[in-house]
Order: structure tokens, then sequence, then C-alpha cells
């Protein structure tokens, strides 16, 4: 899905969070919509490989249209303008439970590496609705969310780089060998295609990408199972906006 990130009627009480995301490095793989040809996406599932070139760089090699296509983890990074290949893969399960979890409003007695979306308040319910919907190949149920997702949320709140492309590459390539394979990531995959549109002819047949609307926010206000009714609020360093005149580089080393 495509994430709403609009202050709009009912936006009231995620200003703070839709700014934070806004800022961050995930907002274009959010928020990027592309038209998708439902035949491309189909035929690039139903022909995928992986292959390994003499550099060692895992790729998942396609043919459509008989032209060949070849994604990396590099390629997605680019085209979804992530900008993590430095970025942390998974955290220790002691900081996944540290005082920063609980610090979002996550409390628990349970020791179990998945996680209750409900069981957070509302603006950081929001960041994790958003991951969720539009960046996770999400197999369980909504309401969950498992370890690598709470990485995610975690590094992002604590302003570290999560390596998110790595993250969509390896699902993509788990998808592959899958009995259950199914049409993963067609916005990404789209996105990889619309580099070589030039190649392609565009079929008529064109898949509408759901986007999330205004009714998420009141969603995200409801009274959920495990939510102890506080709202907790976003870290200092999610609310701090950076100084036109410091450079993206600078402000991740100085924020560590």
């Amino acid at each position: 899905m495509v994430a709403f990130l609009e202050k709009s009627t009912g936006s009231a009480g995620f200003h703070q969070i839709i700014d934070f995301i806004t800022r961050s490095h995930i907002c274009y793989a959010l928020t990027k919509k592309p038209e998708v040809c439902v035949s491309f996406i189909k035929q690039f599932w139903r022909s995928a490989e992986i292959l390994t070139d003499d550099n060692g760089t895992v790729k998942i090699h396609a043919t459509i249209d008989g032209h060949s296509l070849s994604i990396t983890e590099g390629s997605l990074r680019r085209h979804l303008k992530l900008d993590d290949q430095d970025g942390i893969t998974s955290l220790p399960t002691t900081e996944i439970f540290s005082l920063k979890w609980l610090f979002m409003g996550y409390a628990t007695n349970s020791d179990k590496l998945t996680f209750q979306k409900g069981a957070f308040s509302p603006q950081w319910r929001f960041l994790i609705h958003n991951i969720l919907h539009c960046l996770s190949p999400k197999k369980t149920a909504w309401e969950q969310f498992s370890s690598n997702i709470a990485a995610a949320v975690i590094c992002l709140a604590t302003n570290r780089k999560f390596n998110f492309s790595r993250m969509i590459f390896d699902h993509m390539v788990s998808n592959i060998s899958s009995p259950h394979k199914f049409l993963m990531y067609p916005r990404f995959v789209q996105l990889c295609l619309d580099m070589q549109r030039h190649k392609l002819q565009q079929h008529s047949r064109v898949y509408s990408v759901p986007s999330l609307t205004m009714k998420v926010f009141s969603n995200m206000k409801r009274i959920t199972k495990g939510f102890s009714g506080q709202e907790v609020a976003l870290f200092p360093n999610m609310l701090a906006v950076p100084t036109p005149s410091a450079s993206p580089s600078s402000i991740s080393k100085s924020s560590l």
C-alpha cells in the first residue's frame, strides 16, 4: 500500500509523527505510487530466478516481454532512495526488550518476539502501521509484527539507519523459492522496471495500488487490546528539525 501522510481532517495528534516520517529516509518508499502493469509483475515473478555474478553479487533475474531485467539490493536501494547501505539489519533481543522499547509504551511480561501493534499509543502505532502496510512482506495477522520490524522501528526512533533495502530484497529472494509464491512488492518491482520503460510497451491492464486514507487516524486512536490508554511522547530527537545549513551526513553523525 501507499502511506497517507497528509495533515487532513482528523489528523490532530499525529502531526509530529507525520513530520518525522516525511523527513525520514523511508518517505519516498512509503509514498511513491507508480502505475503498475499487471502483466509485468506476473511475468517478473513467474520467470524470476536467483543468480550470482562473478563479484559475488546476488541478483534476481527475470524476463519480461522478451527483455531481461535484474534487481539487486543495490538497485532497490537506489530506486527507493533509501540510502541505507550501512544500515543495521538486526538488533539483539536484549535491546528490543530494553528500556527504549518500554519508553515507546510497550509494556509486557512476555519474551515472545511477536509484538502487538495495538499495545502502543497512537503516534507510535501510526509509525508501525505504515511500515507494516507499505514496506513489509506481511504474512501474519496485521495487528502483529516480528522482531525485524521491531528493529526497524527502534532504529528509526533512535536516529540509526535500518537496512530496509536488504530486508525487502531478502524477502523477494525467499519468495522465489517459496511453494506459496505470490506477487510481492508490485510497487517496488515496477519502479525497477520503469528504469527500462523505453524497452517495454505499456500494457492496458493496470493495477491500482491501494492507498491508506485519512480513516487511518481514527483507527489509530481506538482503544485496543493491550493498550494502557497512556499517551507516550515521541523521543526528542524525532521532533528535532534539521537546520537548512546542515548536511544530512553531519546531522546523522552529530545525532548519534
